[in-house]
């Protein structure tokens, strides 16, 4: 039954995509397992020696990983630009990961299993929507783009509000929720926009690569918040009782 299912999957993946579109694809996410891979050994790097301040997250990692995104984004895609780019790749990636330790060291002194909790559930999250983006008709979910959009403005619009008013901490909240369906909904729309970009000319699947590492690090930023956030909740409600 497994084996049939998975010709059944397999078949169904070849007719809907074109071979140059499954190559590309074999690359953007060759390219975002490498861009992970980096990002995790810099978040274990910077927990695992504190006191190493060139490894620690601050100014400069925030303005290098958008200089590098800059960069990355300016630089022409060509074989000969490639290795610089591949580097300004893993660089940012390395800015990335670094820039999660301090929620990282906070999750962890209040329950290391949620980080395990959280990667597990990240990529099931993130499996599912690009399978589901993949096996979809061409360009169902590209529509979502304007209402994605529009969501992040109203939830930045929601912030500045908030500071004038002192609901921080409520809108604070509904944003983590609303950021987490917000990233779902990106995983959709970047992997059908690759396709559609892929068949029309556009090769440059270091670039593609990026839309969905930044995919992937906002859920799992936002569901270690939510797990976090929970288990306090349960921890203060036991107290309680």
């Amino acid at each position: 039954m497994d084996a049939q299912f998975a010709r059944k999957f397999v078949n169904t993946f070849q007719s809907k995509l074109e071979p140059p579109v499954r190559s590309h694809l074999k690359n953007v996410y060759a390219c975002l397992t490498l861009s992970t891979l980096v990002s995790g050994l810099a978040a274990w790097l910077g927990l695992a020696y504190p006191n190493v301040g060139l490894i620690q997250p601050g100014f400069l990692t925030q303005i290098g990983g958008v200089g590098l995104l800059i960069g990355l984004m300016a630089t022409r895609n060509s074989k000969q630009n490639q290795p610089l780019r591949m580097g300004m790749l893993a660089g940012l990636a390395y800015c990335i990961g670094t820039n999660l330790v301090p929620l990282l060291d906070v999750v962890i002194q209040i329950d290391p299993s949620i980080v395990v909790t959280a990667l597990l559930s990240t990529s099931v999250v993130f499996i599912s929507f690009s399978m589901c983006a993949l096996l979809s008709n061409r360009g169902k979910w590209l529509f979502l783009g304007a209402p994605l959009l529009s969501l992040m403005n109203v939830m930045l619009l929601l912030t500045v509000v908030s500071l004038f008013t002192g609901s921080f901490a409520a809108v604070y909240n509904v944003n983590i929720y609303l950021g987490l369906l917000a990233m779902c909904g990106f995983v959709l729309f970047d992997t059908q926009l690759i396709v559609e970009k892929r068949l029309m000319g556009d090769d440059d699947f270091i670039a593609h690569s990026v839309d969905l590492f930044i995919d992937l690090v906002g859920i799992f930023r936002r569901l270690l918040v939510i797990l976090t956030k929970k288990e306090q909740d349960n921890r203060n409600k036991n107290k309680r009782e």
